[in-house]
């Protein structure tokens, strides 16, 4: 199969798109990118499953997602395009792969919107009863539509305080953490504070070695979103530079904001006790320092964070269409963008999906909509999985064609990058020896891997006719003639 032409980076002329974000738009894009949700919400559960060990498990996903980045971050420096890794797929591998992880991406990040905009319209309801849940889901959903169409812009400027609130939040739960464990904060029991509970409790890996990998099946998905920043940076002044300049920060952003707050929460409270599981991780790690309305705390930032995933997810899915697009793997209409650069069709249809998506969450939330999520939930894996193959393809390419472009380069290629490919390939399959309960490992890797095969055989069947319809013959022994 011949490789595919480059599609033109976002912001060039003739793309649609414009530069509209700024330099510290992106930088608080790529730190808060990095912090999603999951990791307020979803840390409760894997420190009750490994104990202090969560810390490894946290650390081997955080690894496999410097690495993947990284493999990212070198395909986008010298390629930045508006569909990013489903745009070096398209070249590298074939349009069959740059079609089938587009619309995956696509799909993942749409029902992921009904996740969020249900979780959000959860808190919103305990403040306000007075407007039903479905009611404030609607209402985020409409402002951060409308924020979006308006220019990008005024999305890097929502995103901008959103993920600042996060980042905030999370450097001051640290500080007064370490203050509080190492003795130092006052009104805080020594006895229950301090490095001891990391090995205290029937030590460091309680329920055994084992443990770690069922943890990193709790917390993988909350990485989910690192790689934004390539995609935002199209609609950047520098693409190269903003691309560079996050990839190469990604080891500090998980250092810091992953291992730093959960390493915070165990050596805060010993990882048994009761209050982990039945407020959440970071509640109860705010709560045992004595601090007031620490569960509202939360709330506000768990909020902040649904918000900036939902807005996040918006933008995301609406270039991953307008590059569909761009390349014919979707309706011309996806590709094509406002005066202001917008590409409202490929905001409204993503939306409009969502909406789709929120309806079934409160019609059906136990057949249709557990269907879409479990379905979708392996997607962030496949597309870690598409990069790493990905890289491989386009490293020669770009050494081939311009290596000058070489400015952002993966560590110890290609060992480093098949070593990823394998770790991700094992996650997956130990994934399918958790059987428990309705959205299972194994549950979530067949239907993701179901839906998988369908878009890819509808690509594959769809590059076919095309090839057809590309030369058709006229009378026997003429040449072939281009058709359309």
């Amino acid at each position: 199969m011949t490789s595919q032409p480059s599609p033109p980076a976002t912001g060039d002329p003739g793309t649609g798109l414009q530069a509209g974000l700024k330099n510290r738009h992106l930088s608080m894009i790529a730190i808060g990118g990095v912090i999603g949700a999951g990791l307020f919400v979803g840390s409760s559960s894997g420190i009750a499953a490994a104990g202090p060990g969560i810390l490894l498990s946290y650390a081997l996903v955080g690894t496999l997602v410097v690495l993947v980045m990284r493999m990212l971050g070198e395909m986008s420096a010298a390629h930045p395009a508006s569909g990013s890794f489903s745009a070096h797929a398209d070249r590298a591998l074939g349009r069959w792969a740059g079609f089938s992880i587009g619309w995956l991406y696509w799909f993942f990040w749409v029902v992921v919107l009904a996740v969020e905009a249900t979780a959000g319209a959860k808190i919103l309801e305990g403040w306000i009863p007075a407007v039903p849940q479905w009611g404030w889901a609607l209402i985020v959903m409409v402002v951060l539509t409308a924020t979006n169409l308006v220019s990008v812009g005024s999305y890097g400027e929502f995103e901008f305080w959103f993920a600042g609130i996060k980042v905030v939040a999370i450097g001051a739960f640290i500080v007064i953490g370490l203050l509080a464990v190492l003795g130092v904060l006052p009104g805080v029991d020594s006895d229950r504070a301090g490095f001891g509970n990391l090995t205290g409790h029937g030590g460091f890996l309680p329920n055994g070695p084992g443990a770690v990998l069922t943890g990193v099946l709790l917390v993988v998905f909350s990485f989910m979103g690192s790689e934004i920043a390539t995609l935002a940076a199209g609609e950047s002044a520098d693409p190269q530079r903003a691309v560079t300049k996050s990839t190469n920060s990604i080891i500090w952003r998980i250092g810091v904001f992953y291992l730093g707050s959960i390493l915070v929460v165990v050596a805060l409270l010993p990882w048994d006790d009761p209050a982990i599981k039945e407020q959440g991780s970071y509640v109860a790690a705010l709560g045992s320092l004595g601090i007031p309305h620490a569960g509202q705390i939360m709330n506000f930032i768990v909020l902040t964070s649904v918000l900036s995933c939902l807005n996040s997810g918006l933008y995301t899915a609406s270039r991953m269409a307008f590059s569909l697009g761009e390349r014919g793997d979707a309706p011309k209409a996806f590709a094509r963008a406002t005066s202001r650069g917008v590409p409202m069709a490929a905001i409204i249809a993503s939306v409009l999906f969502g909406f789709v998506a929120v309806f079934f969450n409160y019609r059906f939330p136990d057949s249709v909509f557990l269907f879409l999520v479990n379905s979708s939930g392996a997607v962030a894996l496949f597309v870690w999985l598409v990069i790493c193959f990905s890289q491989l393809r386009m490293r020669k390419i770009i050494q081939r064609e311009a290596p000058e472009k070489l400015v952002v380069k993966m560590w110890l290629y290609p060992y480093l990058t098949w070593g990823a490919a394998a770790l991700i390939v094992f996650v997956l399959g130990y994934m399918l020896t958790d059987t428990e309960g309705e959205s299972s490992g194994r549950t979530t890797v067949l239907l993701s891997l179901l839906v998988a095969a369908a878009v890819v055989v509808i690509a594959v069947l769809r590059q076919r006719t095309a090839s057809r319809h590309r030369t058709l013959p006229t009378e026997p022994g003429a040449d072939k003639v281009p058709v359309g």
